[in-house]
């Protein structure tokens, strides 16, 4: 017997189980077993119940895994909820507890649910982060299975530092507000010897390269990162003062991008 099919039945409760996705979202997919593990397809294969932040997306990955083990029951009878989004006039931008609840509802009477985002790891950089709190606070299991991240991967792939570094999700869009807040994060990666990461939405990816060029100091060293696992994926890194001297790199407008960097 597994264990967390053992776990499920000392506490009554399912696992909330978070299955990594591949990272080719909007891109020529790769071969899914190039990117997920066999005992991941096996384990997403086995879930009747999903929390999901885009059904169509979620669709398209299980009959990917489907090809390549098959899912325990027929596609179009699984259960699959997407994750609930802030209500326009909500005064705090909160999503109620209750709807968190709902959505658990499968695992708290016993069966395991699986959490899916658009692309790599649930729960990083990405609003699947609200139903793991959740679960911690009804006491269900969490249960992450292992997959690829493109944050980490570009950390990897930049030669920045990987001992210390720090992700900052967007920036600021208004410029006056971007340049003070880039700044702000270069003099705390040259004083701690941090490696900044930021993301953008893919079809400003080009306006905030420029942006990163035109702020940051000559020497610091600026990384980017885009379409890895995909083909045709790749991370270059150089100086600021390399990257204005060129030769200039096109940054694709419907493909993520990760941005870093580090000051000396």
């Amino acid at each position: 017997m597994s264990t967390s099919h053992t776990h499920a039945n000392q506490t009554g409760r399912g696992r909330l189980v978070l299955v990594p996705n591949t990272l080719d979202l909007g891109t020529e997919p790769s071969p899914i077993e190039a990117v997920i593990s066999a005992g991941v397809m096996q384990r997403a294969a086995s879930l009747q119940h999903w929390a999901v932040e885009n059904a169509k997306t979620a669709r398209a990955f299980l009959k990917r895994v489907d090809a390549a083990v098959p899912l325990c029951a027929p596609l179009q009878s699984l259960q699959i909820q997407e994750l609930p989004r802030a209500r326009k006039g909500d005064g705090n931008g909160q999503v109620p507890g209750e709807a968190w609840r709902t959505l658990l509802a499968p695992a708290l009477a016993g069966r395991d649910l699986g959490l899916l985002s658009d692309a790599g790891l649930p729960a990083v950089a990405d609003p699947g982060a609200a139903l793991v709190k959740a679960a911690h606070d009804l006491g269900i299991t969490v249960e992450p299975l292992p997959g690829a991240s493109s944050l980490t991967l570009g950390l990897a792939a930049s030669g920045l530092n990987g001992q210390r570094f720090a992700f900052e999700g967007y920036l600021p869009q208004l410029a006056d507000e971007r340049l003070q807040r880039v700044r702000e994060l270069e003099q705390r990666s040259r004083r701690e010897g941090q490696t900044q990461l930021v993301i953008e939405t893919p079809y400003r990816n080009q306006a905030l390269m420029d942006a990163l060029i035109t702020i940051l100091q000559p020497g610091t060293r600026l990384s980017v990162a885009c379409g890895l696992t995909s083909p045709g994926g790749w991370c270059e890194t150089r100086t600021v003062e390399r990257w204005r001297q060129g030769p200039r790199i096109a940054l694709p407008d419907k493909l993520p991008a990760v941005f870093m960097w580090l000051a000396n």
